[in-house]
Formats: C-alpha cells, sequence, structure tokens
C-alpha cells in the first residue's frame, strides 16, 4: 500500500472543497454520512428500556468504529498499486467532502431569507425548528433572523471546520479521524438530548461532541475575525464588519450560551455583524448591539462563507507546510 505524502493529502482536502462547491451533496443513496445515520438507527430502534446510558456508550463505540473503519477502507483501496493517482485523490476527495458541506450549511439561510422577506412567517416558523431548538411559535421577525444567524454560525464549527480540523491533526489517516468525528456528530445531533427518550441513551455522545468540538469552536474566533476583516475590504460586502468587535465579543459572550462550545462562533459572529443574538429566556450575546434584521441573514452568509473557505486553504496549507514532520 502506498503512504501518501502530505501534498496528497492537501490536495485531496482541496479537491472535496471544490466538490462541495461545484457538486453539492451527493444523493442519499451514495452519502456515507447517511449510511452512518442508518446505522444509528438500527441502534436507536434496538435500544432497550433498562440500562440506556450503558448502551447508549457501546452504541456510540460501534458507530464510531464503523465509521472509522470506512475511512480507513476508503484509504486502503486508494492507495492499492493498481489505482491511477488521479482516481486515488477523488475517491477520497468524494469521502472527505462527505464530511463536510458548506452549500448545505448555507442553502437553509438563503431559503428562510426568501421567506422572511416576503413576509411568509407561518413558512418560517414550519423551518426553523428542523435547524434551532426553540419554540417558534411565538418568535418576532427579528428573533427567526437571529435564529438563522446563530444556526450559521454554530454549525460552522460542527459542519465544516471540525472535521477538516481532525483531517489535518492526523495526518495520513486523517480521513480515518473526520469519519470519527463526523459519527460522533450525527450520533449527537440524533440522540444528544437532554429530553427523553434520549436523555440516557445521548448522553455519551452529547459529551464526546462537547469534548471534540472544544479546541474547533476557540479556534473558529480566529476564522471568523479573519473573515470579518476580508469581508471589510471587499468593494461589494452586504455591510459593516467588524473584526475586533468580533474578537471582543468571543471574549465578553463566548461562555454565556449553555453549549461550552456554540456561544463562541456565535459570539464572534455576533461581534463581527454589530448585531444581537438572542434565543428568548435562554442568552443574549451582544446585548449592546441593536437587534438582527432579514438583511443580516445575507451579511452572515457571506461572513462564514469566507470563514469557510479561509479555513480550508488554511488547513491543506498547514497539511503541505508540515510536510515530513507531520508525515513522515
Amino acid at each position: 500500500m502506498i503512504v501518501p505524502d502530505s501534498g496528497h493529502l492537501a490536495l485531496v482536502l482541496l479537491l472535496a472543497a471544490a466538490i462541495d462547491i461545484f457538486f453539492g451533496e451527493p444523493p442519499a443513496a451514495v452519502h456515507p454520512v447517511v449510511w452512518i445515520g442508518k446505522l444509528i438507527n438500527v441502534f436507536i430502534n434496538a435500544a432497550p428500556q433498562t440500562h440506556r446510558k450503558a448502551y447508549g456508550v457501546a452504541m456510540a463505540l460501534c458507530c464510531v468504529f464503523s465509521a472509522a473503519l470506512l475511512g480507513y477502507t476508503v484509504l486502503y483501496i486508494a492507495a492499492l498499486p493498481g489505482i491511477p493517482r488521479v482516481l486515488a485523490l477523488l475517491i477520497e476527495a468524494y469521502f472527505l467532502k462527505a464530511t463536510f458541506a458548506v452549500n448545505c450549511l448555507l442553502g437553509p439561510a438563503k431559503e428562510i431569507y426568501g421567506h422572511l422577506e416576503a413576509n411568509r412567517l407561518d413558512k418560517v416558523r414550519e423551518l426553523l425548528p428542523i435547524y434551532v431548538s426553540r419554540n417558534t411559535s411565538k418568535l418576532t421577525r427579528n428573533q427567526m433572523s437571529s435564529a438563522v444567524i446563530e444556526s450559521v454560525s454554530e454549525n460552522y464549527v460542527d459542519g465544516i471546520l471540525s472535521p477538516i480540523f481532525y483531517y489535518t491533526l492526523f495526518g495520513k489517516y486523517g480521513l480515518v479521524a473526520a469519519y470519527a468525528f463526523k459519527a460522533i456528530s450525527t450520533l449527537d445531533s440524533m440522540v444528544g438530548y437532554k429530553t427523553e427518550p434520549y436523555r440516557d441513551l445521548g448522553y455519551f455522545s452529547a459529551k464526546s461532541d462537547d469534548v471534540l468540538n472544544w479546541i474547533p469552536a476557540r479556534i473558529s474566533v480566529i476564522f471568523i475575525l479573519a473573515a470579518a476583516f476580508i469581508a471589510s475590504l471587499l468593494p461589494k460586502k452586504q455591510g459593516k464588519f467588524s473584526p475586533f468587535n468580533s474578537i471582543k465579543s468571543a471574549f465578553e459572550d463566548g461562555m454565556k450560551t449553555p453549549s461550552p462550545n456554540s456561544g463562541y462562533p456565535m459570539a464572534a459572529t455576533a461581534g463581527a455583524l454589530g448585531v444581537k443574538l438572542e434565543k428568548p429566556d435562554t442568552y443574549i450575546l451582544g446585548a449592546l448591539y441593536p437587534p438582527t434584521e432579514v438583511k443580516d441573514i445575507k451579511r452572515v452568509s457571506q461572513l462564514i462563507a469566507i470563514a469557510s473557505g479561509f479555513s480550508l486553504v488554511a488547513c491543506a496549507a498547514v497539511i503541505h507546510l508540515a510536510g515530513i514532520y507531520l508525515y513522515p
């Protein structure tokens, strides 16, 4: 089996990004993360009524092992001597792309923005629960806009930065690490709730997700700051962006959310946009800023798109420059 060098790994990441930009998500039947979700559903349907916390640990470990094995199998096949280099790159890039999704992150924001612009508030109330965990029946137009901005900024970490962070960190086994992370992330989204019937079943998955996102959530502040700086220089920017307020808000408000991680990208975004983000009866980030408006959804999409691109390029550069030190 041929061991990939750092240039190969960096190119895989950039190709994965290109696949995401130009083709978006693959069909469900051939989407590796959908396969992970189906495996999780098998475990959920077989869950016992007793010892659910212990079962949840076993479920998570089995799913992580299966996802990691999938990643390793892809690497093994791509590195076989008879596989052309171009095909190996495409195989790895396709499977890596499945672990992150820029288009999928920004698409819902665009859809909800359209409904808010047309004042179809009932439709927005119907759609928002898919993306945010709150009662949407009494949300104002401003609070709906805030919910979208919070979702986009928070999911930038879980859906983009964390998988490529672990891909970068683990070198030649980066794809294995990215899939192990994605298994935990998918488990958290499916069973990581504090309410029944998932409170005990998803406890280990939720805590593991917190641990794995801890470093990327804090690194996200750097990328959002950089994105705010770049956006402020663009001739066709959507509005005013403040890099200084981005990092200031992250330090001041990053720990004000129930989650140990989500507050950092959301607070950094609040400062960068100069808006107040609010989940009623739970938290307020950027309290001194004016409430969000519908137009701010376009602004957060621009900000996070830049942050995503910057983080992808930065991780590819780190992989390539680290070279022999990380991938001997």
